[in-house]
């Protein structure tokens, strides 16, 4: 059975720069999705609210996607909104944080406190962001995010193979660096409301008040929606993580954010090529449906627990 939480930015920002094409296919009523291991093996994806029961929402840039908020009030949402103190020399084409914070606030006043969160990851020390400079930029983020977000998620870099390419001077975070950030963020999001959440970094911060249950959780879309889910027992992609993942619709190597950090870019020729590729009007986010390509109609039926409403 197909999870029925349709997840748009774990291969790409989808509502950064596919925000048209996106609206596109709810409108269309299904979308397409390759299997990215496999180029061939293509599923449709049925977009009714009737199935689906949230849409989630990752990204660095809400703006594009402010504007159609009326049009997706028919479903269910949950926003993840990434906002770092990194600067361009890092995420060359992410807008101003104070910009994405105000988009931020914008999101929590129209959808709910519980259906925004935000991401402060993935977090690297160098010369430049120091745990000093972390600690005092997650602070003032805080003040300004405060009252409309329950929970900030962190993660350390982790170093794949892509980003040892494309950002070779990264370095991992040293233990005693993990637990200074983790204890004085907690410290923080504590005085302004705000739980710190850990992402597939084991226990290790849990002594020190951070959450290290998870992020996109069973619990965090059951807030979110206002009901229980009867989500089917599944096997993680990570030991170590124990969230609801959804059934992503995006495509590797199409962020035009370029973050020198990423693991879902190979690299920018890639990125320049397939962005070239993409059609609004395409079910598929690049390139075109072959006419002899078979396409399997993916299994879908909700979760809700229609008998069991939270208050």
């Amino acid at each position: 059975m197909t999870t029925m939480i349709i997840n748009t930015g774990m291969r790409t920002d989808i509502p950064a720069f596919y925000s048209q094409w996106l609206m596109n296919r709810i409108r269309a009523g299904y979308v397409l999705v390759r299997n990215p291991y496999c180029y061939e093996q293509i599923t449709r994806y049925d977009l009714s609210p009737d199935v689906v029961d949230c849409i989630a929402f990752c990204t660095k840039n809400p703006e594009p996607m402010l504007k159609y908020l009326d049009e997706l009030k028919a479903y269910n949402q949950y926003w993840f909104v990434t906002i770092t103190p990194y600067g361009k020399e890092v995420e060359p084409n992410v807008p101003p944080k104070e910009r994405v914070m105000q988009d931020f606030i914008k999101l929590s006043e129209n959808l709910g406190i519980n259906c925004v969160g935000w991401r402060y990851d993935p977090i690297f020390v160098d010369n430049t962001y120091t745990v000093e400079r972390h600690i005092a930029d997650f602070e003032h983020m805080c003040r300004t995010l405060s009252g409309y977000t329950k929970v900030c998620v962190i993660s350390f870099i982790d170093l794949y193979e892509k980003v040892k390419r494309n950002f070779p001077q990264a370095r991992e975070v040293s233990h005693n660096d993990r637990i200074e950030i983790g204890r004085r963020f907690a410290e923080i999001g504590k005085r302004y409301g705000i739980t710190i959440k850990a992402c597939a970094e084991g226990a290790e911060l849990s002594a020190y008040g951070v959450d290290c249950t998870g992020c996109m959780t069973r619990e965090t879309f059951e807030n979110a929606i206002g009901s229980r889910l009867n989500i089917p027992k599944k096997k993680s992609q990570r030991s170590e993580c124990n969230c609801v993942l959804g059934t992503d619709i995006g495509a590797y190597d199409t962020c035009g954010h370029l973050c020198r950090y990423c693991y879902a870019n190979y690299n920018h020729e890639n990125v320049k090529r397939n962005m070239l590729s993409h059609d609004i009007n395409s079910p598929l986010l690049t390139g075109q449906l072959n006419e002899n390509e078979v396409v399997n109609k993916a299994k879908q039926e909700s979760w809700l627990d229609n008998q069991i409403t939270l208050i």
